[in-house]
């Protein structure tokens, strides 16, 4: 229609037929043309020279120029809404012209009848302008319908009107945003904002005593009838609201909606949608915080989508309705279904067929809760995992969140950033950390069963915790200890991690079992039909999401690089805790070893059953000696000691670390009855022989005191100390040192501890290098000379916390590494620098012999570390040279 159009309208060739007479004709057509449009559009309005108008368009049209008459007719049209439409327009916000600096979450600080009211003035004037003006270009259009009746008899052409009514509609959408101040956008933000939120606190207090009222989870929707609503001719909100719960609210739906429609008229529609649903956004989204801001024990995501059915879509299908907006995606006029008609009608409830912009609406205010809810869970998400299990409803809704948003990334990229701020410090203790890493651990895997996510989230923690020396031994007491673990909602407060683990593999164990039964060819099938390939940050060496397993112990052990060094940790401490017993109860040692059995295999883990088993035998064999020694073998005297005050832990040698084990003199007593213990036992187990390793195992005291008595239970050393003052109440250092067989300085930190028990006081002696340590009988000198008093009774486990019974895992590293230092030293001094690789390889291709070399790299680092602490090496740019 259009190209037909142009080409009777543009044709020239017609200027070469026209006379002198009808120039004359056009000239005097034109003129009258222009000066009856000017009065016509004018704001004088008149309507007179409406015959003289269309005689004028017919002459012109005459000679082939519509073209002209339609360019000259909109031109006036135009300057003539801008002067008497559009600045009047604007003028009516000239007073709020300061607002345009504001943002606009500020409060404006403007009264909400008065910006109505400007508002309601202002549409109402320009849309009394466009309607006059649309009269108008009617009268053009109806002068050139009948001027082709009259030429050619066509009829009426809806084709060219509605062209013509679209142009003038984009003329005054273009002068409107040509014109448009800053600050009408934050007014209307603004007056939409304040009207909603009246209206969300009247709905949301229904709301609210709804909720109270229908606690058996009854449809909130069903109670409104507002599928009378849905009518595409029902235009009055009064009709449609008489019997529900939102009659109150029709003033503020209408205000609402003829606000809407006003500036739809003008073009506005995009700027007034935007506005109202931002209005509807803000307030989602202080919902959403409200409710779910520290709550981290309860689900909040089901009360949020119930909030936005009962609130928000309500008031949206009001103002639709009231707009006219309520099609049914159902039935359209081409017969072709809208993608939105897969959804059903109860995703609105209490409206039986929305439309497709309430549908769309709806999903638009979901996905944005549910990000709100993401972005919120995920900046708490540390918070959230320092409080698991019992923040497992926060996790859960989380991961509700991602399933729509599948924002996984926003969540590793974010909690990688606040584990190196908050947790890899060095303010952290190790301990914390690997309980964090734990939990992090069970709560990821609720997010990500496959563990994909979970590998970029944990290799921070990894690559941070084996910077640490003390990792390993922290690790084997979180596994071990029964506190040493986070007991989750399953399990018991004094069970071990190990424990906890074990009990989670076989319940997920027990789950396989049963898809196994009963997975058919029919389930085969879906299931091939739900399979996702791996995202792009999964790890392709371990294997598809669907076959990967989150192994919360070998993700552990994973920090440590292998398990025989765990394996090893585990003996040292192990051997630590048993010769620490006063008894022989190791049913917990013995649990916790059948455990890791499961886990690492009974060949790892021979010696320490044989440990175990060595406290077994000790129990009997310890019974058998007290049984077989009569009364009258035993040593008799004043200070004898009876045998049944002794029991005595007896270890294979060979499959126990290496012991630390002091010089020590125990007093006369105490050692005839070990000889008589290990003369007994020599005889029940021929050949064998016991070796006493004095300083180790603990002795329980009980002093005597003038005024008091006081009972302890330490190490052989403090026992053998306080027993010298028996027959002798005060000594010197050198004199006490040499009793007991110690070094002086030995001497004078163990007896500290009887010195901060007030048992014992110290004063100068007659060398400068000599204390003189005296017993101090009652309460008054004990008071007097600063020490503690009125305890009956102190226990006490070990001694100083540096001190051990079995060497540490370092220590013994150490001196099995020395034995490959010169190796080492000989290869720097051939090749002049090597890099750890270099060094761990050809340690591993020449030491095939006994010694083996058969260290982990991590092992060497450790030695190497220890010799450039020494100076014998030096690292630069990661290569080992010899110290010159």
């Amino acid at each position: 229609m259009e190209e037909q159009t142009n080409t009777s309208f543009f044709n020239l060739g017609i200027l070469d037929s026209l006379t002198k007479d009808s120039i004359h004709q056009i000239i005097d057509s034109y003129n009258g043309f222009c000066s009856t449009t000017q009065s016509l559009v004018s704001g004088d309005g008149d309507l007179s020279v409406g015959a003289d108008f269309v005689s004028h368009i017919h002459a012109l049209c005459k000679f082939g120029l519509e073209s002209l008459v339609r360019d000259h007719f909109f031109h006036v049209l135009e300057e003539t809404f801008e002067r008497n439409g559009a600045s009047r327009f604007w003028r009516h916000f000239d007073p709020y012209s300061h607002v345009a600096a504001l943002n606009k979450n500020d409060d404006l600080n403007i009264d909400e009848d008065e910006i109505q009211s400007v508002l309601y003035t202002a549409l109402e004037e320009i849309s009394s302008e466009k309607q006059y003006q649309e009269k108008c270009l009617l009268m053009l259009v109806h002068a050139f319908q009948s001027y082709k009746d009259q030429v050619s008899g066509e009829r009426h052409d809806l084709g060219e009107r509605n062209y013509l009514t679209s142009k003038y509609q984009w003329i005054v959408s273009s002068v409107l945003m040509a014109t448009l101040p800053q600050n009408f956008p934050v007014i209307l933000h603004w007056y939409f904002k304040r009207r909603l939120e009246e209206l969300s606190t009247i709905m949301d207090g229904e709301f609210q005593d709804d909720t109270t009222q229908n606690k058996d989870g009854m449809d909130l929707d069903e109670k409104g009838n507002a599928g009378k609503c849905n009518k595409a001719s029902a235009m009055d909100v009064d009709e449609c609201y008489n019997d529900n719960k939102f009659l109150e609210n029709n003033r503020i739906v209408k205000s609402i909606g003829k606000v809407v429609l006003g500036l739809r008229n003008l073009g506005f529609t995009s700027m007034a949608e935007d506005a109202y649903a931002s209005a509807i956004f803000l307030l989602l989204k202080a919902k959403v915080y409200s409710v779910a801001d520290d709550d981290f024990r309860s689900s909040v995501l089901q009360s949020i989508q119930s909030w936005i059915q009962a609130v928000p879509l309500q008031f949206l299908h009001a103002l639709l309705v009231y707009l006219g907006d309520t099609v049914s995606y159902e039935s359209t006029s081409s017969g072709i279904k809208s993608p939105l008609a897969s959804q059903p009608s109860s995703c609105c409830p209490g409206i039986d067929t929305p439309s497709e912009g309430l549908v769309r609406w709806k999903l638009r205010l979901e996905y944005f809760a549910y990000e709100t809810l993401q972005d919120l869970r995920i900046d708490k998400l540390f918070e959230i995992i320092v409080d698991y299990p019992e923040s497992s409803p926060a996790i859960e809704d989380l991961k509700l969140c991602l399933e729509y948003t599948g924002q996984h990334s926003k969540l590793v990229e974010s909690f990688i950033s606040a584990l190196r701020y908050r947790l890899l410090t060095a303010g952290a203790s190790t301990n914390d950390i690997l309980h964090q890493y734990v939990s992090t651990i069970k709560a990821l895997r609720t997010i990500d069963p496959a563990g994909v996510f979970l590998e970029a989230v944990g290799e921070p923690i990894r690559d941070y915790l084996r910077g640490r020396r003390d990792t390993i031994k922290c690790i084997v007491t979180m596994l071990t200890d029964g506190t040493g673990g986070n007991s989750s909602a399953s399990g018991n407060p004094g069970d071990s991690l190990l424990e906890e683990l074990n009990r989670d593999e076989e319940i997920q164990e027990d789950a396989g079992v049963d898809d196994d039964f009963n997975t058919d060819d029919r389930q085969a099938w879906i299931n091939a039909t739900r399979w996702q390939p791996d995202p792009v940050e999964a790890d392709p060496y371990k294997g598809s999401r669907n076959q990967r397993k989150v192994d919360i112990l070998g993700m552990i052990v994973g920090i440590i690089g292998s398990k025989d060094q765990l394996v090893h940790e585990y003996r040292t401490m192990l051997a630590e805790k048993l010769l620490n017993k006063s008894d022989y109860d190791i049913d917990s040692e013995i649990r916790t070893l059948e455990l890791l059995k499961i886990h690492f295999g009974e060949s790892s883990l021979q010696k320490c059953e044989i440990m175990l088993n060595d406290l077994i035998g000790s129990k009997r064999i310890n019974t058998n000696v007290k049984a077989t020694i009569s009364q009258s073998s035993q040593t008799s005297g004043e200070n004898a000691i009876s045998m049944d005050t002794i029991s005595a832990t007896i270890m294979s040698s060979n499959f126990w670390p290496p012991i630390q084990d002091e010089p020590l003199n125990l007093p006369e007593p105490v050692d005839q009855l070990l000889s008589d213990y290990a003369k007994r036992f020599s005889e029940i187990k021929t050949p064998r022989k016991l070796q006493w390793k004095k300083s180790l195992g603990t002795v329980k005291l009980e002093l005597q005191f003038e005024d008091r008595v006081m009972q302890f239970t330490v190490a052989p050393v403090h026992a053998s100390i306080i027993m010298q003052f028996q027959d002798q109440i005060s000594w010197t250092s050198k004199n006490l040192a040499a009793a007991i067989g110690i070094p002086v300085d030995v001497l004078n930190r163990r007896i500290n501890f009887w010195i901060s028990k007030g048992i014992i006081a110290e004063s100068p002696g007659a060398d400068s290098g000599d204390h003189v340590y005296t017993i101090l009988e009652n309460l008054a000198e004990t008071s007097k000379n600063g020490g503690s008093s009125g305890n009956t009774q102190e226990l006490l486990g070990g001694d100083e916390e540096e001190e051990r019974s079995v060497a540490s895992v370092e220590d013994q590293l150490r001196k099995e590494m020395n034995v490959y230092e010169k190796f080492i030293l000989g290869m720097l001094t051939n090749f002049g620098s090597m890099a750890l690789d270099r060094i761990h390889n050809t340690l591993k291709m020449f030491c095939i012999t006994d010694p083996t070399y058969d260290k982990s790299l991590q092992q060497l680092q450790s030695f190497l570390s220890g010799l450039v602490s020494e100076e014998k090496l030096e690292l630069r740019d990661g290569m080992y040279i010899l110290k010159r």
